[in-house]
């Protein structure tokens, strides 16, 4: 008997062993399937699964990062972005801020590598009791949100299938999280993920949310703000403080009865900060906010070529670009364009008071002006297919009012127009755009496109070209220079007629100087140019060569095609404002162009430089040359000429020195002055948006009253203020010896202030008429 129970035991004891031995088989099997199907998710065996981030990858994170760009004196002046981000490094985290995180979604977050499994285990337990939680990690979302896990492009052939996709994320969750945990510590686990989380309102990061939500820095908030941010994170629209405050003051109490829970905060203080309301200090980033909004629109386009062509995302790769601009003489500038251009708007308002300022060569308005621009629109174009066969309706849409805000000088005015209404109304603005330039550098210090980027977005710097009218016979006299005659030889005030053939054609043109007088005086060439003489600027083009003219502004920096005609001399051509403030600067430079340059350098996010810019440099004409042109600018204003008005601003101290040259189309169509200071090339034009849209005369209409105030008034703000470094004093002297003759008596006064020039083209003295 005691042989038989001896035996059962023995046999129990195998089968007991066979069963453990089964278990053992069966989970090591198990576990070694696991193991082989984390290798394959991992591998992305066969493309099944998809992509999964490398070590690389996890060792160089790339998230989305806003580009900036900074002034010459370090000042911000803007942001590029597809998600408005800007990283902050652990020690710009508060205590309280990182305690709230973990207390609310990762409370054993420095006990686990990278996965919870007794949260794991949890989720289940909760889930048969119907109450659904999450179970991941502060490492598996920033799995999530830094390598975007789940993807399209992460999901694989098997996460097309029902239920694979979820799946096979989570798995690659987990990868991705021991992976992190694995290559960074805890502290730069936080500091990557509250770089990448997305806080809503198009606010991505701490340092992001601080400022849009706070107006303050990371290191800055209190446990208040920290556990409102916090408590955003699990759903960012509906709890947040500006959609939704209740919702949002809700979820920030939930936070703070977290951080008591796992003793983070004390009772009291929990009880204290609850007590507190809500207080925002909201501010989105806005792309018409801040200085310089023109020439971020220029840098844009210029950035977004040079990212394309070296392989960088301008909206992603968190570049730092550095400009020449400087932000205290970009102040100045948009103070002086805007103090002028106010009071000449209601100028021209009341001289047009009662019409439409849209007017042909006869001064007779144009009737159909506004509906040929209406008929070039894109919703024109949508509409009139729509509505083809009803021309009532097309009708009736282009005419019906809506609610807007248009601009004023005022400030943004509320509305009802029309299409048709917007568009008349925007007509009767005046235009104007500026630019100054250190002339020794080729660096640009400010720039103003226009009146108003958020109403007016076309650039009027460097994107508009117009007449230049009489800007343009500094070149006629450089070239002169350069073929041997000098400042004091003398020329006669006369009608002239230049016969001429122009492609196979035969033509004559016979100038007019801007008053309509000639009279009949010989006068020097300096006086000349400061009376702005049309007739004798048309003799020396004609003694010289036209196509020489062309050449020397050409070589001087007008890089725009130039149609080589006599009439050149009195600007007929189109160019920008900024490559003529460029051409200016040769003669301040000593003869030699320098192409304006608005960036110095531009590094990654780490600051490693990944271009240095320099300005291209071009000898253009003899140093002698240059310094007989500044004195030749100088005489515009010493000799009662066109520039005589810049006497009326506080620039004459220290026997200052200044040049400068007027201009004034056809019509009074554009108005321009560049002017020359030591150490300053500014240019101004102003004008309406067509030419068809301008003064009726030239005493309100010509350069000197339109465009010559605003670099008046620049230059008065720019020696106001002492830390610019701009000092009042005599232009600089020649480095050569001048060998012409070019202090003289110039000529006979004139009997009034000589007006600007304006491009008179044979026959319009009859049209005129």
């Amino acid at each position: 008997m005691a042989a038989e129970d001896g035996k059962k035991t023995s046999t129990k004891k195998k089968i007991k062993l066979r069963f453990w031995a089964k278990v053992v088989r069966i989970s090591l099997y198990t576990l070694a399937g696991f193991f082989l199907y984390f290798l394959l998710v991992d591998i992305n065996f066969l493309w099944l699964f998809g992509k999964s981030p490398s070590i690389s990858d996890l060792k160089n994170p790339r998230m989305s990062q806003a580009s900036e760009i900074y002034t010459a004196d370090g000042v911000l002046l803007g942001r590029y972005y597809a998600e408005n981000r800007s990283p902050v490094n652990y020690k710009m985290l508060p205590q309280h801020l990182i305690n709230a995180l973990i207390a609310t979604e990762d409370v054993r977050y420095y006990d686990h590598h990278g996965v919870d499994f007794k949260s794991v285990v949890s989720i289940f337990y909760y889930a048969a009791k119907g109450d659904n939680r999450g179970g991941s990690t502060i490492t598996q979302q920033l799995a999530k949100n830094l390598y975007k896990t789940r993807k399209d492009v992460s999901k694989g052939l098997l996460g097309s299938i029902p239920g694979f996709k979820t799946f096979i994320s989570k798995t690659k969750e987990w990868i991705t999280a021991f992976k992190l945990e694995s290559n960074f510590d805890k502290k730069e686990i936080l500091t990557l993920y509250f770089n990448t989380v997305d806080f809503g309102s198009n606010t991505f990061g701490i340092r992001t949310a601080a400022k849009t939500f706070y107006n303050t820095t990371p290191d800055s908030l209190s446990i208040n703000q920290s556990a409102v941010l916090v408590g955003l994170l699990k759903a960012p629209t509906y709890y947040s403080p500006l959609a939704n405050p209740k919702n949002s003051l809700m979820r920030r109490n939930t936070v703070l009865s977290q951080m008591e829970k796992y003793g983070f905060l004390k009772n009291e203080e929990k009880e204290a900060v609850s007590s507190e309301p809500l207080i925002l200090d909201f501010h989105v980033d806005n792309p018409y906010d801040g200085p310089g909004v023109y020439f971020r629109g220029v840098m844009n386009n210029y950035l977004k070529e040079w990212g394309k062509k070296n392989g960088y995302d301008l909206y992603t790769d968190g570049l730092k670009i550095y400009t020449t601009i400087d932000s205290r003489l970009q102040k100045l500038a948009e103070e002086s364009v805007a103090e002028h251009m106010r009071p000449l708007q209601k100028r021209f308002n009341n001289h047009w008071e009662g019409r439409n300022p849209w007017v042909d060569e006869r001064n007779k308005e144009m009737p159909f002006f506004i509906d040929s621009l209406v008929k070039k629109s894109d919703y024109y174009k949508f509409i009139a297919k729509k509505y083809k066969d009803r021309p009532t309706m097309l009708t009736k849409l282009l005419n019906k009012k809506r609610r807007m805000k248009v601009f004023t000088w005022k400030g943004d005015k509320d509305t009802s127009f029309s299409m048709m209404d917007s568009i008349a109304y925007y007509k009767h603005f005046l235009h104007a755009g500026f630019m100054a330039m250190d002339p020794n550098t080729g660096y640009i210090k400010a720039w103003v496109g226009g009146i108003n980027y958020k109403y007016f977005k076309f650039d009027h710097v460097k994107q508009a070209k117009r007449q230049p009218g009489s800007t343009f016979k500094p070149f006629v006299y450089a070239a002169a220079f350069e073929k041997g005659y000098s400042p004091c030889d003398r020329l006669r005030d006369e009608p002239i007629t230049i016969n001429y053939v122009e492609n196979g054609e035969n033509k004559s043109w016979s100038p007019h100087n801007a008053d309509w007088e000639f009279t009949g005086d010989s006068m020097s060439l300096r006086h000349a140019m400061a009376l702005s003489i049309n007739a004798i600027a048309a003799k020396m083009t004609e003694k010289i060569g036209w196509n020489t003219v062309a050449e020397y502004a050409r070589k001087c920096g007008i890089r725009t095609p130039i149609k080589a005609v006599p009439s050149i001399c009195l600007g007929s051509n189109d160019v920008s404002l900024y490559e003529l403030v460029g051409a200016y600067g040769t003669f301040m430079n000593y003869g030699e162009w320098i192409e304006p340059a608005f960036i110095t350098k531009i590094t990654d996010k780490n600051g490693k430089v990944l271009h240095t810019f320099v300005a291209h440099r071009e000898k253009a004409i003899s140093e002698e040359t240059a310094f007989l042109m500044s004195y030749m600018l100088q005489g515009s204003i010493e000799e009662g000429g066109t520039s005589a008005n810049l006497w009326t601003y506080d620039l004459w101290k220290h026997n200052n020195r200044m040049g400068g040259k007027t201009g004034t189309s056809s019509n009074h169509s554009d108005g321009w002055f560049v002017g020359v200071a030591n150490g300053m090339v500014g240019g101004v034009w102003v004008g309406g948006e067509d030419r068809c849209i301008h003064f009726r005369t030239t005493d309100m209409g010509e350069g000197s009253q339109t465009a010559l105030p605003i670099f008046g008034l620049f230059m008065e703000k720019v020696y106001a203020d002492e830390s610019l470094g701009f000092k009042q004093g005599p232009l600089p002297k020649p480095r050569v010896k001048i060998n012409k003759t070019y202090m003289c008596n110039g000529g006979k006064p004139r009997h009034q202030k000589k007006a600007d020039s304006t491009t008179v083209e044979v026959g319009d003295l009859e049209k005129i008429k």
